[in-house]
């Protein structure tokens, strides 16, 4: 059996890598064919000399998309075989110029034929194909320019992982949670403050029984993050979310989008028109996930915190 009809997808580098070697190879056999001492590895960086002239190490690196670590090496193979010249004069005397010898351009010249022959062979060969490699490679190329493999494959595990989160409401058996994940995010960033305490070891008596809520969320079972819809008495707004923590171990998982999903949800759900919140912009990731979900900055309210410089609010 192939070993890429079990591997699937996700051996889409080796298998590219293979037909790589495969194409390297013959490569290596024609310019044999030709009598000519030539690696393979050698075209971009010879072809680029050959057809626009002398350039720096720099503009060749961009031009054939290699590093200029890589560029250096090619140009100082090449150059042992007599067909590149490097350190040309230039006007700025920092920039390493290389351009081709009376060989190199010999060489070019005598390739003319063999570069022909490739061509056609390749061109027959995708007319015989029933996709054209060439062109699906630019596709390939320009879509993985827009958003590259990892980021792809870093999305789709955020989102098979958000799919194993569950959100359950507060029960008491979540209290040690509830203060340890947000000590643990105050303590890193600010300092606990008496508010916070009060919030934390009492939450049943300074939110639940005050009308608001606590959303857990538990991942694999394990409860990784908090948040507290608090119901702001006698305030233009209906009521607060605050006290959302996430374990850092736990990041990268969406769940502080899905604790604000579920809040937010609640809210409408008691009939509630908005929701108002406090944080400090030194926290870049919440105050974007914050402005992502809706909330508008507002002029300030009266507020028990220190460590809070904005204050925003979400029109439901």
């Amino acid at each position: 059996m192939n070993i890429f009809d079990r591997t699937g997808k996700m051996a889409i580098g080796s298998r590219l890598r293979l037909l790589t070697a495969k194409i390297t190879d013959d490569a290596s056999k024609i310019y044999e064919l030709y009598n000519v001492d030539f690696s393979p590895k050698w075209f971009p960086v010879f072809f680029v000399l050959s057809e626009e002239g002398a350039k720096t190490i720099t503009e060749i690196a961009e031009l054939i998309g290699h590093s200029q670590p890589s560029v250096t090496k090619i140009i100082k193979e090449i150059a042992r075989a007599g067909l590149v010249k490097d350190n040309l004069k230039s006007n700025d005397k920092r920039k390493n110029v290389a351009g081709l010898t009376e060989k190199g351009k010999k060489l070019a010249e005598q390739t003319k034929v063999q570069n022909a022959d490739v061509a056609e062979a390749v061109e027959n060969l995708m007319m015989e194909a029933s996709h054209n490699l060439w062109e699906a490679i630019a596709e390939w190329e320009f879509l993985l320019e827009q958003k590259s493999l990892f980021k792809r494959v870093q999305e789709q595990k955020k989102l098979r992982e958000g799919k194993e989160v569950i959100i359950v409401p507060y029960q008491p058996q979540y209290k040690e949670a509830f203060k340890a994940l947000n000590e643990e995010w105050i303590s890193t960033y600010f300092e606990m403050e008496e508010a916070d305490y009060k919030a934390l070891d009492n939450p049943e008596e300074y939110i639940l029984d005050k009308g608001g809520q606590i959303l857990v969320a538990l991942y694999q079972g394990e409860p990784v993050g908090v948040c507290a819809l608090i119901k702001m008495n006698g305030s233009d707004y209906d009521f607060e979310m605050a006290k959302m923590a996430v374990s850092p171990k736990a990041q990268g998982k969406s769940i502080g989008w899905l604790l604000g999903q579920a809040v937010i949800s609640t809210a409408r759900k008691s009939g509630a028109s908005t929701i108002y919140l406090e944080s400090n912009t030194m926290l870049k990731p919440a105050i974007n996930l914050y402005y992502k979900m809706g909330f508008k900055k507002v002029a300030g309210l009266p507020t028990p915190y220190k460590r809070c410089n904005i204050q925003m609010v979400l029109d439901l």
